[in-house]
């Protein structure tokens, strides 16, 4: 998990950086993923150790799940976009989308993990 922790964190990240250059510098708030994807992958780094692990793991889920609520309101543009009608911010609303994805990936294989953890795989 803690992988996964920490590529989940690097790819919010990059998408942060990447709407943020797509929108020409011109909308602070298109880096917004880039917040819980430095969150999730920092404390990727330091599930590393040991004591540290679940408590990181733990907060990182958090933090995921924080991001998917904060991505839901643009969402809410994403049918029209798909199906190819104007939106007032696309860049916002595709990237509102890959955020809440990720995150939700994230949840979902937290999740397992932690039940794998719990039935004695010890997953976490």
């Amino acid at each position: 998990m803690i992988v996964v922790t920490r590529l989940i964190g690097a790819a919010l990240l990059v998408l942060g950086v990447v709407a943020y250059l797509a929108t020409g510098g011109a909308s602070v708030t298109a880096a917004a993923p880039a917040v819980p994807g430095v969150l999730i992958l920092v404390f990727g780094v330091l599930a590393g150790r040991e004591s540290l692990h679940r408590h990181m793991i733990h907060a990182a889920l958090v933090v995921a799940l924080l991001g998917l609520f904060a991505s839901a309101m643009p969402l809410a543009e994403l049918p029209a976009l798909l199906t190819g009608e104007e939106v007032e911010r696309p860049v916002a609303v595709l990237t509102s989308g890959l955020m809440a994805l990720l995150c939700l990936i994230y949840l979902v294989l937290g999740v397992r993990s932690f039940v794998a953890a719990r039935r004695g795989g010890n997953e976490v």
